[in-house]
């Protein structure tokens, strides 16, 4: 039996300047948004399975948070 390497996909969240979120992928096109947190987290697996279809799919998907506020980074 073959094995599979594992694949990742990492999501960038930022606030979206209308309000809510916006996701891009790293290395893929795949971009979504949302109003809240929890829409956010359906419209990412809905976005990365149109982009991969179901046999493609990654086996994770991480999302990591932007901030462009420098005083939050430095705990100012």
């Amino acid at each position: 039996m073959e094995r599979r390497k594992l694949k990742e996909i990492i999501f960038v969240v930022e606030d979206a300047p209308e309000g809510g979120y916006l996701a891009r992928a790293l290395g893929y096109s795949i971009h979504t948004e949302a109003d809240t947190w929890d829409e956010l987290q359906i419209a990412i697996e809905d976005a990365v399975l149109c982009h991969f279809g179901e046999a493609d799919l990654p086996d994770f998907i991480r999302l990591d948070i932007a901030s462009d506020d420098i005083e939050t980074l430095l705990g100012k």
